[in-house]
């Protein structure tokens, strides 16, 4: 039996337009550069911020944020 891995946000950064709406979503995960594109540590979105994490995904405007498991 495996154990399922926590999930990860993935950019698409040919996608990704700079529209700052994740770094709103996830103020504590992630933070715009100076160009406004997210700036995030990586690793596995921690259980607490999940929710946000999906939202922040589902309501990108141009679909360049996803969680993915790794």
């Amino acid at each position: 039996m495996t154990t399922p891995t926590a999930p990860t946000l993935d950019i698409d950064w040919t996608a990704c337009q700079g529209h700052g709406l994740c770094a709103e979503l996830l103020p504590d995960h992630m933070t715009l550069d100076e160009w406004g594109y997210p700036v995030f540590e990586k690793g596995p979105v921690p259980r607490a911020a999940l929710k946000r994490a999906k939202r922040a995904a589902a309501d990108c405007p141009v679909l360049a944020l996803k969680l993915g498991s790794h």
